[in-house]
């Protein structure tokens, strides 16, 4: 029964000795993949622990940040800006033909109002006869003309803030 005890121990102890090799064995290939994924998540930079690593990340994160939010100040008033100058640029605009002297020689004259987003710009008029040609400009400041505005003119501003196109012209025969 010695011999038998002695085969039985020995074969058990292979057998304990095997099983531990088999968790020894699963344990490496899940180290290895912890620290592949631990590099990943680290970099490849020189070893470091988590906490350090998140404190970094942190330190990092809030750099960026700072520098997003002064992009973004900067920005902000570069758009204020051009807002600002597109306010006072021509953003209304209106044409208007017509016979200033009841002539037959066609609609030559014109009422031209330019305007921006504040109603404020100017309204010219060219008044044109047969042997001459007049210009005449009045400054409009938030829809108030400086000077009155004849019945052409203002429908040249009515056009522009309307935004239509002015009416099509009497054809002549």
């Amino acid at each position: 029964m010695d011999s038998s005890t002695a085969g039985i121990v020995a074969v058990a102890g292979c057998a304990v000795a095997l099983a531990a090799l088999i968790v020894a064995t699963i344990a490496f290939v899940r180290l290895r993949r912890l620290r592949a994924d631990q590099r990943v998540l680290l970099g490849a930079g020189p070893a470091e622990d988590l906490v350090a690593h998140a404190a970094r990340i942190e330190q990092e994160f809030r750099s960026l940040h700072a520098y997003v939010a002064d992009v973004a100040a900067r920005l902000d008033g570069r758009v204020g800006t051009a807002e600002d100058r597109l306010d006072a640029s021509i953003a209304f605009r209106g044409l208007v033909r017509f016979d200033a002297y009841n002539e037959m020689s066609g609609q030559q004259s014109v009422a031209i109002a330019l305007l921006d987003a504040e109603q404020s710009g100017l309204v010219l008029s060219s008044i044109h006869h047969r042997d001459q040609a007049r210009l005449y400009v009045k400054h409009v400041v938030r829809g108030e003309p400086e000077y009155p505005l004849s019945p052409e003119e203002i429908e040249a501003v009515r056009v522009a803030l309307a935004g239509e196109p002015p009416p099509e012209p009497p054809r002549l025969p």
